[in-house]
Formats: C-alpha cells, structure tokens, sequence
C-alpha cells in the first residue's frame, strides 16, 4: 500500500489531506502554524491528529531506508532475487523487515557456522529431504562425513552438527518467527515471583501470572520497575509444545523417514535455544514499548491540561515555599509577575512570622496566599489559615503543586533571572507566579519534572521529550505571547523560533525598548521571513498602532481582515473597544463562503478572524475553570466516610485519578468509581486541573490514604 494511503487509512483521513499535510511539513511548516493557519490545506486537522500524523510518516519513512538498506546488503552478498525483494518491500515493519535479513546477517561464530564449515550443510539437507528410506543407510551416510581435522570424529558428531545447521536454519525463517511472535503474544503468561525477602511497593507481584495479551501498560512498567530494583524475578512462560506443534506440522513431512527424529530434535533445540529466548525478549520489549507509548500519551495529556490552566489575573500574589531548618521563604509578586517584596519566617517563632505576613500582607494589598505544597506544607497552612482568620481580611490562600519548583530554582535560568536571590527564594517566587500564569512559569521546568505522569523516568527520553515537548508548543502557540514581555523561554517554544532567536528577542528588546510592531521582529538577528511566516501570528504586540497585531490574525490575513471591516462598517477603534460582538452571526447571515471568496480567504480562516476581532487579545485558557481558593484548613483526620468536597483533579493514571481535596494528600478516586457509567480509561471523564465534587469512601489515616467516589450516592 502506497504510504499515503497507509496514513489515511491508519489516521481516518482522505489520502488527499495526507498528502497536502505532508507536503506542509516537508516543506518545513511546524505543526502549530499547519494547525493554526493552513486549515484550508488540511482541512482542519488539529495539532493533535497533525503530531500523529507527523510521527507516523517518520516511523514508516525509516521502514522504507531500512527496507533499501536491507536490499542493498543483500544484494552487495550477490543474493537477491525478486521474490525476496517483493518480500522485503511488503513488509510492514521494521521487525519484519529484520527478520527477512536475519539469513543473511553476519553472523558471530555459532554451533551452525562451525558446522558448515565443517562441510556438513549437505549431510542438513538430507535430513530435511526426510525421504522415506536412504541409501545407504542414513547413519552411514553420516559416517561418511567424518573428518578428524575439521574436527568431526564420528557419526553422531556428524549428525549433530547438520541438526545445529537445521535448528538455525529454522530460527532465521521470517515466516516462522512472525508466526511463533504471535503464538506467544496469545498464548504465553507474563509471570514474577519475589526476589528479596523483603517487603516492598512490588509484593502485589510476588506471587503474579497474567496472560501476556491482557497485561494493562501500568502493569507492565510497575513489573518492570520492580525487577529493575532487584525486588522481582519476571519471566515470560509459554507452552513449549504450541509453538513446537506448529513447527512440526510446518516442517515435519507426514511420511515415515529416518531421518525424522533428527528433523524433530533440531527443531525442538531451535525452539528452546534460539527462538524461545529471543522471542521472549522482543514480547517483553513489545510490552514496554506499548507500555511506555501509552503512558506517554497520558502524560502528554496530563501536561496538556495542567499548562492550560486557567490563570489567576489581575492579583497580587504572596508565594509561599515551606521549610522547617531554613525557613518558610516568602516573595510578594504584584499582578504583572514582578516582585516586590521578599522575606523569610519561621514557624517556631510564631508571633514574629505572624507579624512579617500581616506587613507583607498590608502594605502590598495581597489577594492570594500560594502555598507550595512540600515539606511542612501542612503547618504551613495552618500557620495561614490562622493568620488569615485574626486579620480579617479578604485574602485567600491555596496550596500549589511546586512540581518541579526546586528544579528550575537550581537552573542557570533562574540565576540569571534572580541573581540576587538564593534558591529558596526563587522557589517562592516561582509559586507565586505558577499560579498568576501556570503556563508562562512551567514552561521554564523541564516538562518530566512536573509530575503529572506515571514512570516517566522510565521511559525512553528521546521519545518522552520529543511528546512533551510537542504539547508545549501546542499550548504555548494556542495563547500566544506578549512579545515585549515574554521571557526567552517562552518565547523558544514559539513557531519558528528556537533558543538562540529567542535569546536574540529578548536581547534586542532590551537594548532597543518595547517593539511597537510584530514586523518590527524581522529586525532581530536570525529571524527571516521563513520564521516570521511561522512566528508572527502567535506574538502579541498589544500596544501597536496595527490594532491586529494583538490578535490571532496573521499578517498575511490582515488586508482580508481590514476589508472585512469595511464590508459591515467597523473600524479599528470598534475593534480596541470590544464593539465586534456578534460579527460571526452577521458573517454566516450574509453567507460565509461567498464573503470569503470575495476576500480571497477561505471560509476556515475568514471565521478564524472573526473570532479574534469580536475578542482581541482573548486567553482561551480564561472560558475553564479557576482554581479553588481556600479559606480555613482541613486535616485528614477530619474526614469522615460520606463526606462530600469540593476537589481539583491533580493527575490522571490509567486506574483512575488523584484529587486534591485540601488536606495535604490526595485522594484516589479508582476508574470504578469515576462514574455512574462503564469508563474504558479515566481520560474519558477528567483530566488535569478540573474542579469536581467527591464523596469520602474510606480513609486510612496511619497510610495516608484516601478512597473517593464521583459515582452518585445511591438514593439519590
């Protein structure tokens, strides 16, 4: 199948979209403008469906070099043929394709290669023949291949040497091996038994079977975990004489022969020596690969959500990183991010702490306490809610994931950003900020380090990092940036802007003051017209006299926009004050794709503009749902069975999702009772950063665990 259909086919797509999107990206188009701004070309595939697609026609682009290099080798050994070409050429992947060479690979030294050497491939061939009698007899047949200097000292040595050349030759067979694969995916268990006499995390799988076709991923990696910690021993059990059963019915002739013994003993070492641990291994491999795919799709999810959480705008934030030795440190940050004030206190010393907040507090109006939510977090709420209920003030406070925190306040990054203060500072300032503009300060943590995800340290960190990096970008392009306030980092994840241009940016912003235009970009150094074209549409210049420069709107729709304008009799000042509401009903009235013909655009992107003049300067990310702010504190020993709370989703697993209920641990809500319906995956119901009601069902107070339900009570 021609590749393009192949990726239609596997994505649901027309085999024109494919080819049009490849086209996009071949040409050098990143996914978020393709996603954003070609919707004509690809018939509005989102960055989602665009990254998968993009991934896939990378896997099958390397089977098809591996496929010519294949050929190529073989053909250099002088031993191609068309039907082994035609072979090659339909496989479907790359471990089909390996295997077709597996003959033809150099091999190291083995029990075969020696006995070919030996001159015993004909005395194998014989064998094989499995004719119904021999003449002369098969044994002396096999005497006559003594030599005692190639180191074949007698008839059996003969014979078992041709069986080493048979059970090889059977190992290396393409088609018995994909067919073996699958016996063992079907039929085979995937076993562990206790290593260590030794409690552990791991004692669920001390005494654990499962068939290797229904092991769920997070299985596998927790198994997989254990016996990388020495804690288990995991093996891969399969029924010797299913495999064995096929490969004699596939080998073995019906008729009697002497030679059949032989025949069978050959394939059954073959089975036991060769393929068996092999195969096990690449249904292991299979497994965590599968695993891994899945967990990092979840992951990408998680991160998805949490990026785009809704920010708290508009507020002065007082960060708060709890500690017992070195103290709580604190950092005032006012509505832009800037910080104002900073200060540490201790929770021993109450009073003295307690009269540094009230001053921080007051003198810089704070609305929202963010606490982080590490060692002594809990004290330290208390240490608030306390000190919030004496003032009487409308301050509130919340507990915030500092994920990651830690990580970016030792980076080289938040140096040079805070010089002047210690990492714990920092710290504090990054929590405060999170909670301002999660996306703008989490971009800065290198994305693993957030904590959203299950095994992540296990996964193969080229793929991990090529996934979450592509969310971020995602995210960061779908609300776009304030060009004259972006941080560098930010700004790298920008279509068509990688680290360099965007240290370039900020250096040109500083030495030149605020950029006035988005052309005025073109100015700095290593930013052509290929990047402007991918970047302008995502920066933000809310200042500029181009009142489209702080929008969505590309430069290369601004005279469509403009004439749009004009068509209903709007100008840019109706534009600045919000008066366009409604434009999109007046669009659709007149007739959409004839308005849009005349302006040369298509119907996707003329409606794509109207959104962005009725809102100029939206943050989609302001339509979810905003934090829950805390007033008083709740302790897990407060929890009664059957109370009901008011919780945030903090991270989804493949066996269901923990909530953040405000009591320092969160709880688990299983995927058996996320809803009153059957759930396939926790996915399917809550992702990160949602605000849900939840229903005590069980607390273990000496664990520190929390069942909870989101099922309706019954009764109700």
């Amino acid at each position: 199948m021609d590749m393009m259909q192949k990726l239609a086919a596997e994505l649901s797509l027309t085999a024109d979209q494919v080819e049009k999107t490849v086209a996009l990206i071949d040409e050098g188009n990143t996914i978020p403008f393709i996603s954003r701004y070609r919707k004509e070309v690809t018939g509005g595939l989102d960055d989602v469906v665009l990254r998968k697609l993009e991934e896939r026609l990378r896997y099958l682009r390397n089977i098809e070099a591996r496929k010519l290099e294949v050929i190529k080798l073989i053909t250099e050994q002088e031993k191609m043929t068309p039907e082994l070409e035609a072979q090659i050429m339909a496989a479907n992947t790359i471990t089909e394709v390996d295997d077709i060479y597996r003959p033809f690979r150099p091999h190291r030294k083995t029990r075969a290669s020696v006995a070919r050497e030996r001159g015993l491939e004909p005395l194998a061939q014989a064998l094989l023949a499995q004719e119904p009698s021999y003449t002369p007899a098969l044994e002396e047949y096999a005497a006559t291949f003594i030599d005692e200097e190639k180191g074949v000292g007698d008839a059996d040595a003969a014979l078992a040497g041709a069986m080493d050349i048979i059970a090889e030759d059977v190992s290396d067979n393409a088609e018995y091996r994909k067919k073996i694969r699958f016996l063992t995916f079907r039929n085979a268990m995937l076993e562990s038994r206790q290593a260590k006499e030794e409690d552990s995390v791991y004692a669920q799988y001390y005494e654990y079977s499962e068939p290797v076709h229904k092991v769920p991923g997070h299985r596998v990696l927790a198994i997989n975990r254990g016996e990388k910690e020495e804690f288990l021993k995991v093996s891969v059990s399969m029924p010797a004489e299913v495999v064995l059963n096929y490969l004699f019915h596939e080998i073995v002739k019906p008729q009697q022969s002497p030679a059949k013994r032989y025949v069978e003993a050959a394939i059954t070492d073959s089975y036991e020596r060769l393929i068996a641990p092999s195969v096990e291994r690449e249904i292991r491999n299979d497994l965590f690969d599968s695993a891994s795919e899945g967990a990092i799709v979840l992951f990408s999810d998680n991160l998805r959500h949490l990026l785009m959480q809704a920010p708290i705008k508009g507020k002065t934030v007082l960060g708060f990183d709890p500690g017992y030795a070195h103290g709580c440190k604190l950092a005032v940050v006012d509505k832009t991010g800037k910080v104002l004030d900073t200060a540490v206190i201790y929770l021993h010393r109450d009073e003295q702490g307690k009269a540094i907040m009230k001053r921080l507090i007051t003198a810089h109006k704070v609305d929202v306490i963010a606490i982080g939510n590490g060692t002594a977090s809990r004290e330290s709420e208390k240490f608030c809610a306390e000190l919030l209920r004496e003032m009487k003030v409308d301050t509130k406070y919340i507990i915030v994931n500092e994920s990651g925190a830690s990580v970016y306040s030792a980076s080289k990054l938040a140096a040079d950003e805070f010089p002047e203060f210690d990492v714990m500072q920092r710290s504090a300032v990054s929590i405060a900020r999170r909670l301002q503009d999660p996306l703008a300060e989490l971009v800065k943590i290198d994305p693993k380090a957030i904590g959203v995800g299950q095994y992540q340290h296990d996964m193969k960190p080229a793929r991990l990092d090529e996934s979450l990096t592509g969310v971020v970008e995602d995210c960061v392009n779908s609300v776009g940036v304030d060009l004259n306030t972006a941080s560098h980092s930010l700004l790298s994840y920008i279509s068509g802007i990688n680290a360099t241009s965007a240290k370039n940016i900020v250096k040109y912003r500083e030495e030149n003051g605020e950029f006035k235009t988005r052309s005025e970009v073109l100015k700095v150094p290593r930013i052509g017209a290929k990047a402007y074209e991918q970047c302008a549409g995502f920066l933000r210049v809310p200042g500029s006299r181009e009142v489209l420069d702080n929008t969505g709107v590309h430069p290369e729709s601004y005279k469509a926009a403009h004439e749009l304008l004009k068509a209903f009799g709007y100008t840019e000042a109706d534009v600045r004050d919000g008066k366009l509401a409604g434009i999109a009903d007046q669009i659709r009235s007149k007739g959409a794709a004839a308005l849009a013909e005349s302006l040369g655009v298509g119907v996707p992107t003329l409606m794509d503009i109207a959104a962005e003049l009725e809102k100029p300067g939206r943050d989609l990310r302001d339509d979810f749902a905003p934090p829950v702010l805390r007033e008083d504190v709740l302790d897990l020993a407060d929890l009664t069975v059957g109370m009901e709370l008011t919780g945030t989703v903090r991270n989804v697993i493949d066996f269901g999702a923990f909530v953040d209920i405000g009591v320092h641990q969160d709880g688990l809500v299983h995927i058996s009772e996320l809803s009153d319906r059957f759930v396939k995956h926790p996915s399917e119901v809550v992702k990160v950063g949602d605000i849900v009601k939840v229903r005590v069902l069980s607390v273990d107070v000496k664990k520190k665990r929390i069942g909870l339900s989101m099922k309706t009570p019954k009764g109700k």
